[in-house]
C-alpha cells in the first residue's frame, strides 16, 4: 500500500477543512458561516478523490449526487435573493405610485400599529418616496403644501405599513358612505 495511505497521512488534509465553516453557538446567525460555500465543497470533494484508496475507489455516483444537490442548493440560494429584490422593488414601485396621493397614516408608539399610547393619525399628501435598507419609506406634506418634519426639523419618514387609508378625505361635514 503506498505511503499516502498510512494511517494519520490521510486525515491531515480532510482535517484541514472540518470546521472551517461550522455554524457558530453566537446568537447572531450568518446564512454564509454555517455552511460549507461551493469552493470548500469542491475542496472537499478534491481532497477526497486525491486520497481515496485505489483499489477500492468510491462510488461515482455519490458525487454526482453531491454535485446534484450542490447545484441546487446553490439555484436555490440565487432563486431566493432574486425573489427578495423583486419583493424590494415591487414595494418600492407600489409606493412611488402613490406620489401625489392623498394618505392617512398612523403614527406615535405603535409604529404603524394602533395599540395603546401615544398613537395619532396624519393626513396629508405624499411628496416623494426614499428608500432605506430596501423598505421604502415617504414623505407627506399638509394642507398648506409643508412637509411634515420632527422636532429637529428633519422631513418625517413614514413606512407603507403605516397607512391607513389612500384617497380624498371626504369634504367638512360630509361622507362617503352612500357612494
Amino acid at each position: 500500500m503506498p505511503s499516502a495511505f498510512v494511517a494519520g497521512t490521510t486525515a491531515q488534509p480532510i482535517d484541514s477543512l472540518i470546521g472551517v465553516n461550522a455554524p457558530t453557538t453566537s446568537s447572531s446567525s450568518s446564512s454564509n458561516s454555517s455552511t460549507l460555500g461551493p469552493d470548500a465543497f469542491l475542496q472537499l470533494l478534491t481532497t477526497e478523490l486525491q486520497n481515496q484508496d485505489p483499489t477500492q475507489p468510491q462510488d461515482p455516483t455519490q458525487s454526482v449526487t453531491q454535485l446534484a444537490q450542490m447545484s441546487a442548493l446553490q439555484y436555490q440560494e440565487s432563486l431566493s435573493s432574486s425573489f427578495q429584490n423583486f419583493q424590494s422593488n415591487f414595494g418600492v414601485m407600489q409606493a412611488a405610485s402613490l406620489i401625489g396621493k392623498q394618505a392617512t397614516v398612523n403614527v406615535g408608539s405603535g409604529s404603524g400599529s394602533s395599540s395603546t399610547g401615544n398613537s395619532s393619525n396624519v393626513t396629508g399628501t405624499i411628496q416623494s418616496v426614499e428608500v432605506q435598507n430596501g423598505q421604502p419609506y415617504f414623505t407627506m406634506t399638509d394642507s398648506n403644501g409643508k412637509v411634515y418634519t420632527d422636532n429637529n426639523g428633519s422631513a418625517l419618514l413614514f413606512s407603507t405599513s403605516e397607512i391607513i387609508g389612500i384617497g380624498n378625505t371626504p369634504a367638512t361635514g360630509t361622507t362617503n358612505a352612500g357612494q
